[in-house]
């Protein structure tokens, strides 16, 4: 990712800003239908799925949907060489090009949150074996969204273009300029599906960025999305037995039994002082379904659990939170809204996910600042390519 510096950059990212905000409805519809094919030319049809994993896995389901067969995966891991997935047989990148280089349209699938590599060495590496067509899978994902879209921050990019207000009001929250850069990046990835741009992750501890704000020794910390309790742990090595209070909500029964597991194995100075409630939360009470499958993807109005929909105003108020952190697979404004009290009593800081959906980007930030005055604004990437972005709310009396 380029470094921004200078007394311009702020022009310079209004100046592309304004770009990428610049082209019309039609031209952009027209792009996202037409990519693909303009990639790939006379080989539309066939096809070599670059990275046999989960996002592999499914390209493979979805294009069979609209009937076309992959030739076969190409992976880099000796393991699933030899093998075949679904019918289709997985090669190494060398194998699939030769075989395939001159005659197929390579479709990267590779796009996870741990990823070493980024998307520019995966073209490299196809390129530098003779492939002489490689586009990432979003680009196919434009074509069939019906099959493929919306999934996390990849969407159509004409869906942008009509919230240019709010894209330009979210930004000019950001006073600094790495959260600038990395809005734009991000903002440059949902339009023009360039990946290189965003930035690295951010060190191993996703909220916890204490470089931004201070942590103080009572904190109340309130992890919506608890998961198996890794947030948790990792709060519990930085404050130690420095705290008050931890509130956890988790409504996966799967994840929640790991949660309970992971407690149980603590010091009890530790364990006395959290509590565990297995609801979903919302905007305001009620019940809804949810999926008990050990995801960390599972999402409200999924699954066929019923689980009961509570609001942190009615569950947390009193305990005055000073820290909360939101990682709810989309459902991030809801809960917000029923957090509205809570968050303008108690001024905690807030460290929210904000790619679980294309328009999230900016959606987040407007929303906290509504809540939050006298607040400053950061956003941090803590997964490679778009993967665990954070939006930081950190009241002006705790910034560094």
């Amino acid at each position: 990712m380029r470094s921004i510096s200078s007394t311009n950059s702020t022009k310079d990212l209004e100046r592309e800003l304004d770009t990428l905000m610049g082209e019309s409805f039609d031209d952009a519809i027209a792009r996202e239908c037409n990519a693909f094919d303009l990639a790939a030319g006379d080989f539309a049809n066939k096809i070599v799925l670059f990275g046999a994993g989960g996002m592999g896995r499914r390209a493979l389901a979805g294009l069979r949907r609209v009937g076309i067969s992959p030739l076969c995966f190409a992976d880099n891991n000796p393991g699933s060489q030899g093998r075949e997935i679904e019918g289709i047989p997985v090669l190494s990148p060398a194998e699939a090009a030769n075989r395939f280089a001159t005659s197929a349209v390579f479709v990267i699938t590779v796009w996870s949150t741990f990823s070493k590599d980024r998307m520019q060495d995966r073209v490299k590496q196809l390129r530098d074996l003779g492939c002489q067509r490689v586009v990432p899978a979003g680009i196919v994902f434009w074509k069939y969204p019906e099959e493929f879209l919306p999934f996390f921050p990849m969407d159509l990019p004409h869906k942008v273009l009509p919230y240019s207000s709010e894209i330009r009001a979210a930004l000019d929250l950001f006073e600094e300029p790495t959260s600038r850069e990395e809005f734009i990046a991000q903002l440059r990835f949902r339009l023009m599906m360039d990946f290189d741009r965003m930035g690295s992750p951010k060190g191993a501890d996703a909220y916890f960025q204490t470089g931004l704000f201070e942590m103080r020794p009572q904190e109340v910390f309130v992890d919506c999305g608890a998961f198996d309790g890794d947030t948790i742990s990792d709060f519990l090595r930085i404050q130690g037995a420095s705290f008050r209070e931890i509130v956890a909500f988790e409504p996966d029964q799967v994840n929640l039994k790991k949660l309970e597991e992971r407690l149980g194995k603590m010091e009890r100075e530790f364990r006395e002082r959290i509590t565990v409630l297995p609801y979903a939360l919302g905007a305001q009470r009620g019940i809804v379904v949810f999926p008990s499958v050990g995801s960390d993807q599972s999402k409200i109005g999924e699954g066929t659990e019923s689980v009961q929909l509570v609001t942190l105003d009615e569950s947390v108020e009193q305990k005055c939170p000073s820290f909360i952190k939101f990682d709810i697979e989309g459902a991030e404004l809801d809960a917000l809204a029923g957090a509205k009290r809570t968050i303008e009593r108690h001024r905690p800081i807030l460290a929210v996910s904000a790619y679980h959906q294309q328009s999230h980007l900016w959606q987040i930030p407007i929303l906290l600042a509504k809540a939050c005055s006298d607040y400053k604004f950061y956003l941090r990437p803590h997964g490679a390519e778009g993967w665990d972005l954070v939006c930081y709310a950190v009241p002006n009396e705790r910034a560094i």
